[in-house]
């Protein structure tokens, strides 16, 4: 079976790290450091950023994302996401399985890595009352509302796809504010409820708009520049993506629920078939996860040695 497994396994890491054999040097480095880091097994951002559910979770939040007019610019004037799609995927994977996984210093670094390059992320954007405005990407509204499209994002599609989360929803999005604070934003939620009030807030505000840059970048995301082998796959997940946002945020997406005409589409099973097929081909216990194990036993022996 792994031998049959081994190409689209392959094809898989290709996609998600850009490199097909071998671990990348940041995952290796995982192993490294003198703590235990921010988190831990049986933590809730463990077993939330450990499921393939967090798969789809990436491709809801850069959906999310889009509707801030500043974000979108930033993407949008800055990004290389249409030129190297794959490679902005690797880096924002980098970022969250080292502040999930590291250690404390590794986390600290890699955040001042990403908010670093934000420095050189700024212009300006017309905002949803048609007026002009400068943005940065580390403006701590635009690093809010990222930081809320995540959270958000990850913690519904594991609800919908990833089993049982240690300590609840509340656990999840207060173990990921640690995450928010790290990246400088301002008042992360602590709870579900802030998260929930925190999203509406810019709803109800006015300031999330459609736009054809979000257009734009709506159709890239539902069409990626994938090896062929997976688009099927892929269609299933974003598919489910989009079941998962509420509707109002889905109209100004300008995105509908699966359908063939009239009939509603079982987005929910197709999107929960691609991920136990991933399962399968990836195993249950990621890279970072296993590198993460080894620097705790090794971190362990040395505090049970003193």
């Amino acid at each position: 079976m792994a031998d049959l497994l081994a190409p689209q396994r392959r094809l898989l890491r290709t996609t998600f790290t850009g490199q097909a054999d071998g671990l990348p040097g940041w995952v290796q480095a995982l192993a490294d450091g003198d703590d235990a880091g921010y988190f831990s097994p049986g933590s809730a951002a463990w077993a939330v950023h450990g499921s393939t559910a967090s798969t789809v979770a990436g491709i809801r939040a850069l959906l999310m994302q889009t509707l801030h007019p500043g974000a979108m610019a930033g993407v949008y004037d800055h990004s290389r996401f249409r030129h190297d799609p794959l490679g902005r995927l690797a880096g924002t994977i980098r970022w969250i399985f080292t502040v999930t996984y590291g250690s404390t210093t590794a986390a600290r670094d890699a955040s001042d890595w990403v908010l670093d390059l934000h420095r050189k992320v700024s212009g300006s954007y017309v905002d949803a009352g048609g007026r002009q405005r400068p943005y940065s990407a580390n403006d701590p509204e635009l690093l809010g509302w990222v930081h809320l499209a995540f959270t958000d994002s990850f913690l519904r599609t594991h609800q919908a796809w990833g089993g049982r989360i240690p300590g609840g929803p509340d656990a999840y999005v207060r173990e990921w504010s640690t995450a928010g604070r790290l990246m400088q934003v301002p008042d992360p939620p602590t709870s579900e409820a802030q998260l929930r009030r925190q999203l509406d807030s810019h709803y109800d505000a006015g300031t999330l708009t459609h736009s054809p840059q979000v257009a734009e970048a709506v159709r890239f995301i539902r069409d990626p520049p994938l090896h062929p082998r997976l688009k099927i796959g892929y269609r299933m997940l974003f598919a489910g993506a989009v079941s998962t946002i509420e509707p109002k945020y889905r109209r100004l997406l300008g995105l509908k629920p699966a359908a063939l005409g009239p009939v509603p589409l079982p987005a929910s099973a197709a999107a929960g078939a691609a991920l136990a097929g991933m399962r399968l081909v990836l195993g249950r216990v990621g890279p970072s996860e296993q590198a993460a194990r080894r620097r705790l036993e090794r971190v362990l022996r040395r505090s049970a040695a003193e």
